[in-house]
C-alpha cells in the first residue's frame, strides 16, 4: 500500500478566491494533520459520512424500484413480456449511469452540502410520477419514460463518493469510502424487502404502498442534509479535474475493473428476480415466490462492500481485486453448472457468491483509486516535486476517477440486463449470458494482474 504523502501540519491550503463565508462552508480542511483530525477532522467528517449514506441509500432504492415495481406488473393485466420487462429496469440503470458524471461535477461546482439537498429532492420526480401512472390500463410508452426517470436515483451514488472522499485522510479512505457506498448499495435490497412485505400482505394489486413508505423517506433526506451536512472549499474549484482524468490511462482500466464488480452487482440485483421467474417458472409462478429471494444476494453484497474496503486497506487493493474476480469467475461458473442440471439451490448459491464478492470488489477497486495517485504523487515527490500541490493533485484526480468509474461501471449493469434479455430471447434460458460473465471476469483478472500486481509493473502493489 502506498503511504500517502504529507503536507506539515501548520500548513493550511489558502482557500480560493471568491468562495462564499457561511452557510456550512468549512475553508480550513487537513485531514491528513494527526491534530486537527482528532480535535476537529473525525467529529465533522462522521457526521458528513451519516447523513451522505442515508441520502445514498434512498437514492439507491429509488434506482431500483423497478427491480420490484416489475413484480406488480402481471403479464395478463397489463401485457408486458419478459422481455418487455427487463427493458423496463435496463433503463433506469442506463440514466443513472449517464447521470453520474454531472453529479460528480455538480459536488465541486455547488459543494457536497449543497448538491446533496438538490440531488435527494430530485427522487420526488420519479417517486411521484410512478405514483401518478401505475395502473392497469396505462400504455407501455409511459411505463417507459417514468422507468427512466428512476434512473436519477443513481447519480447521487457518484456524488456522495466524490464527497466523502474528500473529508477522509488516506489511511481510513478504503473503510470510509467502503461503508458509504456499502449502505448505499443496501437501498437495493431493503425496497425489495419493503416490495415483498406489500406483496404478502397488501398483493400484487397495491404497489403504490411502495412509494408511500418512501416519498417520506426522500423529504427527510434533503432535510437532514440541508440542517448537518458541511461543503469543502478544498473540493471546489476544479473545472479540469475530469478532463484531465479522461487523459489518464488508470481511469479507463479501473472503469472497466468497476464494470466487472459494480456492475456484476446493480445488473444483478435488478434482474434476479426476473432471471428466477424465467429460469425456474415452476418454482417462482408468483411474485411473492420470487421476491422472497430476490434481496437476500444485494443485501449480503452491500453489508460486505466495507469488509473489501478495510481488506484493501490492509492487503492492497489490488491484490484483493485479483482474487476476487477469480472468486467471481467461480460463482459464474456454479450458476452455469446448476443452470445446465436444473438445480435451484446450487443456482441460488452461485447467485449470492457472485453478489458477495461484487460488493467485496466494489470495495476494494475503490480503494485502489484514491491509492494509485497517492502513489504518483510520492514519485512526483521523489523526483523533486512540491508535496502540498502532489497532495492537491492526487485529490483533484481522485475524485474525478471515482465519478468517471461509478459512471461507467454502473452501464455494466446495463450491458448484465441486455445480455440476460437477448439471452432469454435467443436460447430460452440465462446460459449464454453466464458463459459470457466467465469470459468478462477472466480478462478482469488478467488486466488486474498485469496493470497492478505485475512485481515490474510501475503501480505494483495499490
Amino acid at each position: 500500500m502506498a503511504a500517502p504523502t504529507r503536507t506539515a501540519p501548520s500548513t493550511r491550503p489558502a482557500a480560493p478566491p471568491g468562495l462564499p463565508r457561511g452557510g456550512r462552508w468549512i475553508e480550513d480542511w487537513r485531514p491528513e494533520d494527526p491534530a486537527f483530525w482528532e480535535s476537529t477532522g473525525k467529529r465533522v467528517a462522521r457526521r458528513n459520512l451519516f447523513f451522505s449514506v442515508f441520502s445514498e441509500h434512498v437514492g439507491f432504492s429509488v434506482w431500483s424500484l423497478w427491480s420490484v415495481v416489475v413484480l406488480f406488473l402481471p403479464e395478463p393485466v397489463f401485457g408486458i413480456d419478459p422481455a418487455g420487462k427487463f427493458l423496463l429496469t435496463t433503463l433506469p440503470t442506463a440514466l443513472g449511469a449517464f447521470v453520474r458524471l454531472p453529479y460528480t461535477f455538480a459536488v465541486a461546482k455547488f459543494g457536497g452540502r449543497n448538491w446533496t439537498i438538490v440531488s435527494a429532492a430530485l427522487l420526488l420526480v420519479p417517486t411521484i410520477a410512478t405514483a401518478v401512472v401505475l395502473e392497469p390500463g396505462v400504455s407501455y410508452t409511459t411505463l417507459l419514460v417514468v422507468s427512466c426517470l428512476a434512473g436519477v436515483g443513481g447519480g447521487n451514488f457518484a456524488s456522495s463518493m466524490a464527497n466523502i472522499n474528500a473529508f477522509y485522510p488516506d489511511r481510513l479512505k478504503g473503510w470510509a469510502l467502503g461503508l458509504n457506498a456499502g449502505g448505499g448499495n443496501l437501498g437495493v435490497p431493503v425496497i425489495q424487502l419493503v416490495g415483498l412485505l406489500v406483496l404478502a400482505t397488501a398483493g400484487v394489486e397495491h404497489p403504490r404502498i411502495v412509494l408511500v413508505v418512501y416519498i417520506p423517506l426522500v423529504v427527510v433526506a434533503a432535510v437532514g442534509a440541508a440542517l448537518l451536512m458541511d461543503n469543502l472549499t478544498t473540493a471546489r474549484n476544479q473545472p479540469r479535474a475530469m478532463r484531465e482524468a479522461t487523459r489518464e490511462p488508470h481511469t479507463w482500466i479501473m472503469s472497466f475493473l468497476y464494470i466487472g464488480t459494480f456492475g456484476s452487482f446493480i445488473g444483478f440485483g435488478f434482474a434476479f428476480g426476473q432471471v428466477l421467474q424465467n429460469q425456474f417458472a415452476a418454482d417462482f409462478a408468483t411474485p411473492l415466490a420470487a421476491a422472497s429471494l430476490t434481496w437476500l444476494g444485494p443485501l449480503l453484497g452491500s453489508l460486505i462492500r466495507p469488509l473489501g474496503g478495510s481488506l484493501a486497506d490492509r492487503f492492497g487493493g489490488a491484490r484483493i481485486t485479483f482474487w476476487n474476480f477469480v472468486a467471481m469467475a467461480l460463482g459464474a461458473a456454479v450458476v452455469f453448472t446448476a443452470s445446465q442440471v436444473g438445480s435451484l439451490p446450487l443456482f441460488v448459491v452461485g447467485f449470492v457468491l457472485l453478489f458477495v464478492f461484487s460488493g467485496i470488489g466494489n470495495g476494494s477497486t475503490y480503494k485502489m483509486i484514491p491509492a494509485i495517485f497517492r502513489t504518483q504523487a510520492q514519485q512526483q515527490v521523489a523526483a523533486g516535486g512540491d508535496p502540498a500541490a502532489a497532495d492537491r493533485h492526487a485529490l483533484r484526480m481522485s475524485g474525478a476517477l471515482i465519478g468517471i468509474a461509478g459512471a461507467v461501471g454502473a452501464f455494466g449493469g446495463v450491458l448484465v440486463n441486455l445480455a440476460f434479455r437477448q439471452s432469454f430471447l435467443t436460447t430460452g434460458s440465462g446460459d449464454a449470458a453466464y458463459l459470457v460473465f466467465i469470459a468478462f471476469y477472466a480478462v478482469c483478472v488478467a488486466v488486474t494482474w498485469t496493470v497492478y500486481l505485475r512485481p515490474t509493473a510501475r503501480m505494483a502493489g495499490v
